[in-house]
């Protein structure tokens, strides 16, 4: 029976790397494919997957109103599909997870979800939480922080590299928005952004009282 996977990490751990030398494998051996990646996500183009080491493929987008297995159906009117592979899997919604469950449990076709665990607060987001409650697999891919540990955390940081410990839980960026950490560095940088935040608001407080 196929199973549904899923690899999680930091940022910068080699996700879409490994989900596009997933793919590579099985178009080499002949098989066939469908590629997905959040539309809300553009890094890398519309309807794109691009890691940083220069891999490019393209995939459909999926959105809130994205029915996954419906579309999985449409396909496979038109030819085989021998796996199913998700980018930016965070960004699914539990109704996508679930889909993604029918698609290996009726139609008999693995899935391989990619995506991040938590948002800069450490919170889980909703398709991640619903991976782990629901996948058959679930693979840590690797990444490292700058003291050697294993990088399990994301911060983001404004233009001046402060932390940011206070946003919208999704806020898309790249190296220049988020720094992959340990836990303990994490809870050191979330804590001083949160110090210069408060200074920060008191600081426009005060001058707003003295105008």
């Amino acid at each position: 029976m196929a199973k549904l996977y899923f690899y999680y990490a930091s940022m910068n751990a080699g996700k879409s790397t490994t989900l596009l030398q997933a793919d590579f494998n099985y178009r080499e051996r002949g098989m066939e494919t469908m590629l997905w990646t959040a539309a809300l996500d553009d890094r890398a183009g519309i309807g794109a997957i691009a890691s940083r080491i220069g891999l490019r493929t393209g995939a459909r987008l999926y959105d809130a109103r994205t029915d996954i297995r419906h579309e999985v159906e449409e396909e496979l009117k038109k030819r085989p599909l021998h796996c199913i592979l998700v980018d930016e899997a965070q960004f699914l919604s539990r109704a996508h997870v679930v889909q993604l469950c029918s698609i290996c449990d009726e139609l008999d076709i693995p899935v391989l979800a990619y995506g991040l665990r938590t948002d800069f607060q450490a919170n889980l987001f909703e398709g991640s939480a619903n991976l782990l409650a629901l996948a058959d697999s679930l693979v840590e891919l690797k990444g490292i922080c700058h003291c050697g540990r294993k990088a399990t955390m994301n911060l983001r940081v404004d233009a001046e590299g402060n932390a940011v410990a206070e946003g919208a839980s999704v806020e898309v960026g790249g190296n220049e928005r988020y720094v992959s950490l340990c836990r303990r560095h994490f809870m050191d940088k979330l804590a001083e952004g949160s110090g210069e935040q408060l200074r920060l608001a008191l600081t426009r407080a005060a001058a707003g009282e003295i105008e």
